[in-house]
């Protein structure tokens, strides 16, 4: 009813979102700039260690600052978040994140830097727990699985961006080239600052926290005459406050979720986060050290990522969330064990090998803000949110700085083994954990006494929510 009497259709949901800064368009081009703050400092990197005079040491500071900052953020603020509300941060962190920005120009101190660093990084650990819950609340059930995949899509084109930019940059730029390309992440720091105001709240974060005039104002605001009093009731009737805390995605069948939320989402980063940094460095450990820009391969490998999302996108919906991660993670382990078998390959199979891995990583790379946001209650969606992506900066850091490591002591066959081996214990991982939510409205998909018949014998409607 809720869904009926609010959505329409799924067009014309679409249309009425779009009217709003918490729309599907907004937010996707939210995280295309978030993502591209923290890969442009890959990019100009070099000229500030030399412009600040900075050691290897500090260099690994920066960016362990910001991995840190996001494990900090998300963990806290995701509980913030579910106290307070989707609507203050989700605009608030911008502001942070444009004032770190800017500040970075002035920088001489590289201590200084480490913690302008660590300060964006708590910002957008922040939007990833904010964006995603307050996205999925909004969407209609049949659009939730392409449109919050999205999401995942423009990191991949928010770094390749980066690296686009601070490429021109530094051709341009004669001296302090990497100063304007950390300011510049401001631009539209700003711009979605000026966007976002008058963002409605979340309805169903309302509801939960008993404010149910409040929700009925904002239905009304953005659906107009199609926000009857049968879908504030229906809308009532999912969101009903429980009192859950942040202990209770650690207990009972939470627990459960929380821990596969957290497990395919590192063991996945590990190895994705490895050879997305180190592209060229595991490339010319093959052997296929050519003269091209290193700048210029992390850019391509980031495309390659970035194409591997397109059809799990469309495999979401079609094929379903449980197969889709389960597959991938199987066929991901394939190119990783051939690499590692055979280091020695030729230069067309090892190329085969990354597009390989790049194609199928795409089912889990979608599915790291859908299922968190899906499998908890409103009342600790993005606390939920914000624990995976803790987790997951762990399996980021781990993948960044235990690879280049690995190939210098190991070797580059072993190396890629190990990762295959951690591939394939999230493939376990996955089969034994992963749960079904295609199909399902967020209130079914994140009680943990659902019954009935399963998303697959009971198919969505298109204007359910």
């Amino acid at each position: 009813m809720y869904g009926k009497a609010l959505a329409g259709t799924g067009k014309r949901a679409v249309l009425l979102l779009n009217r709003t800064s918490a729309s599907a368009s907004m937010t996707v081009r939210r995280a295309d700039r978030g993502y591209r703050k923290l890969s442009i400092v890959g990019v100009v990197v070099l000229g500030m260690s030399e412009d600040l005079g900075m050691s290897a040491g500090q260099e690994g500071l920066i960016g362990a600052s910001a991995l840190v900052g996001l494990f900090v953020g998300g963990l806290v603020f995701g509980r913030v978040t579910d106290r307070i509300g989707r609507q203050l941060l989700f605009t608030l962190h911008f502001v942070v994140i444009a004032t770190a920005s800017i500040a970075s120009m002035f920088v001489s101190d590289p201590t200084l830097m480490v913690a302008l660093r660590f300060v964006i990084g708590i910002a957008l650990g922040a939007d990833y727990a904010i964006g995603s819950a307050l996205l999925s609340e909004w969407l209609p059930t049949a659009q939730r699985g392409r449109v919050m995949g999205m999401l995942i899509m423009a990191w991949f084109v928010g770094a390749t961006a980066a690296y686009v930019v601070g490429y021109a940059l530094i051709s341009t730029v004669e001296s302090g080239a990497w100063r304007w390309a950390l300011g510049s992440a401001a631009i539209p720091a700003v711009v979605f600052v000026i966007a976002r105001i008058g963002t409605p709240e979340s309805p169903r974060w309302l509801v939960s926290r008993g404010r149910v005039a409040e929700a009925r104002a904002v239905l009304t605001r953005v659906y107009g005459e199609e926000a009857t009093v049968e879908a504030v009731e229906s809308l009532v009737d999912d969101e009903r406050a429980h009192g859950l805390g942040f202990t209770e995605v650690f207990r009972g069948e939470y627990l459960k979720r929380t821990a596969f939320v957290g497990l395919f989402w590192l063991l996945q980063i590990v190895p994705l986060f490895a050879i997305y940094t180190f592209g060229p460095t595991i490339l010319s450990a093959f052997g296929m050290s050519g003269s091209g820009d290193s700048i210029i391969g992390s850019a391509l490998i980031s495309m390659l990522f970035l194409i591997g999302c397109v059809p799990a996108l469309r495999l979401i919906d079609t094929l379903g969330r449980r197969p889709l991660i389960v597959w991938s993670f199987a066929l991901m382990v394939v190119p990783l064990a051939v690499l590692g078998l055979a280091p020695t390959a030729p230069v067309a199979v090892v190329l085969v090998c990354f597009c390989a891995y790049a194609l199928f990583s795409g089912g889990p790379s979608i599915l790291e803000f859908i299922y968190p946001t899906e499998l908890f209650p409103t009342e600790v969606r993005a606390t939920a949110v914000g624990v995976g992506t803790a987790v997951s900066r762990i399996g980021a850091a781990i993948g960044t700085y235990l690879l280049p490591v690995g190939l210098d002591r190991i070797g580059v066959g072993p190396t890629m083994l190990i990762m295959a081996g951690v591939t394939l214990l999230g493939f376990v991982i996955c089969v034994t954990m992963a749960p079904e939510t295609r199909g399902r409205r967020l209130a079914e998909a994140s009680s943990v006494s659902a019954a009935g018949p399963t998303p697959v014998d009971r198919p969505a409607r298109v204007i359910s929510r």
